[in-house]
């Protein structure tokens, strides 16, 4: 029987054709560093200055250094919710138009925003990151 005579069959063999979104072996191994590092920093950031009593009683007393001025940041961005708005608007452009930089920046503001506490929004970040994986990959230009 012709495929003219089917047209649905047609129409199933050009979405089989599309291939989907994802990342080769290499851009893998980055999204692996990026991963680790973003959720690495962001349990250093938790359990040894944000939680850590002496620490965070010497920069709520007002020391200047590097470590105080991270922490303040840190519990600034937190109470705004940045991390899980950063990452679900990263992974809501990714869903549109998949690519590595915005997987990238999904990926590691949902790894910290998990670990602080901005966890709902990042949440529906890494569950729109895995949804943006079924998308068709864009066309190669």
């Amino acid at each position: 029987m012709p495929a003219a005579a089917l047209p649905g069959i047609v129409g199933a063999e050009a979405a089989m054709q599309s291939r989907p979104y994802l990342p080769t072996a290499r851009q893998t191994n980055w999204l692996l560093i990026v991963g680790f590092l973003a959720v690495g920093e962001a349990l250093y950031l938790r359990y040894l200055v944000i939680e850590h009593a002496p620490v965070a009683l010497a920069c709520q007393d007002g020391l200047t250094t590097s470590l105080c001025r991270t922490f303040r940041l840190v519990i600034m961005l937190y109470n705004h919710g940045a991390f899980g708005w950063l990452a679900l608007v990263a992974a809501l452009l990714n869903l549109i138009r998949p690519s590595l930089v915005l997987t990238s920046v999904a990926l590691a503001a949902a790894g910290m925003g998990l670990v602080l506490h901005n966890a709902g929004l990042a949440a529906l970040a890494v569950g729109l990151l895995i949804m943006s994986l079924a998308r068709p990959a864009p066309a190669a230009e």
